[in-house]
């Protein structure tokens, strides 16, 4: 069997591996550059592996109704649909500003392209990694155009079918088979009832030669943790550094503080894990025995005499006898005298 395993700018992603991390910035930064670098900042210092953009050819994306459709709410950009988009994209010179600003911060810097065009976009620009959004599960012809880039693919797989992400396996495969599968509910923010993490394990099983992870929309951090523990190895969170700014995704993205304490549940659970083997640790000896039990004597004995149940009695510390050699010892004769709690010893019983 081929092993689960991906590798992006010398980061292994594997099922031995910690989980890789995503902030997605998304359009988060309102369409500033010095906004966008302060998330990649902030995310930094949470502890992510990778930073997220989205990528669009808005004329090429939309239809023409699309683009020139009213948008008039709390949370547009522009008076169009297509203007709004327009506001939020980032074009050659802030991609390339942002790909060196993160290769000086330590993150991998990686975008969601939305098209075919974006994705050359991309490629031009030598970006390590491609996500592929739950909107193009069924889009096969971006997914192969993606896969020929030759890079590691992210397809998450929200409001699909188990035929439709059967569908994008096969096309991607025979292509590019450095492959991560995401397990996503496409609501904003999810449901707990409506993520369905066993999801996961239902990856794992069909695809034993690809990384699952978790495109996570719900409102916390707990969900992920639970993922790992099912075989996500990868997960991606929606991150802002304000839940009151001006924008769709914002209220259920993680702020810094959300991010930091994500990162740091999923770093413990890895090591929580443990092998699997019931062992003894050192930190456990001291408390066993100051809370541990021991078999002693329930009064003054004399030696000669054939102990009984009321001879002894269970006590701490747990320096003795344990209490689950009790019937062994009832019966027996004492062959030298204990005093009222002292420990008995199989060499003073015959």
């Amino acid at each position: 069997m081929k092993q689960r395993k991906m590798k992006v700018n010398g980061v292994e992603i594997s099922d031995d591996s910690d989980c890789f991390v995503i902030a997605e910035i998304g359009n988060n930064h309102q369409g500033d550059l010095q906004k966008a670098k302060d998330m990649f900042k902030a995310a930094k210092e949470c502890g992510v592996d990778a930073v997220k953009l989205q990528k669009r050819d808005n004329r090429a994306l939309l239809t023409r109704a699309a683009y020139d459709k009213p948008y008039e709410n709390e949370n547009s950009f522009g008076a169009t649909y297509g203007e709004h988009r327009e506001a939020l994209e980032f074009g050659r010179s802030e991609y390339v500003e942002l790909k060196k600003y993160a290769g000086e911060l330590g993150l991998i810097l990686f975008a969601t392209a939305f098209d075919q065009n974006s994705a050359d976009f991309l490629a031009e620009l030598d970006m390590p990694l491609y996500k592929i959004a739950s909107g193009d599960l069924k889009n096969t012809p971006l997914l192969k155009h993606v896969a020929k880039i030759g890079k590691p693919m992210i397809i998450s797989t929200g409001g699909g079918t188990m035929e439709d992400v059967q569908r994008a396996y096969d096309a991607i495969m025979p292509i590019n088979n450095q492959l991560a599968i995401l397990q996503c509910t496409a609501s904003y923010p999810a449901e707990p009832q409506d993520l369905n993490l066993r999801v996961i394990s239902t990856y794992r099983e069909k695809f034993p030669d690809v990384v699952v992870g978790l495109s996570d929309h719900e409102n916390g951090i707990a969900m992920a943790v639970a993922a790992y523990v099912l075989g996500s190895r990868m997960v991606e969170q929606h991150f802002t550094l304000n839940h009151t700014w001006k924008g769709t995704d914002h209220a259920f993205s993680l702020e810094p503080i959300g991010m930091r304490k994500l990162v740091r549940d999923l770093r413990r659970v890895k090591v929580a894990m443990g092998d699997g083997e019931k062992k003894i640790y050192p930190s456990e000896v001291n408390p066993i025995h100051k809370m541990g039990k021991k078999l002693v004597a329930a009064r003054d004995l004399k030696a000669g005499r054939v102990l009984s149940r009321e001879d002894i009695a269970v006590k701490s510390p747990g320096d003795g006898i344990p209490p689950y050699e009790l019937e062994n010892i009832v019966g027996r004769t004492l062959t030298k005298d204990l005093l009222e709690d002292e420990n008995f010893a199989f060499e003073n019983l015959k």
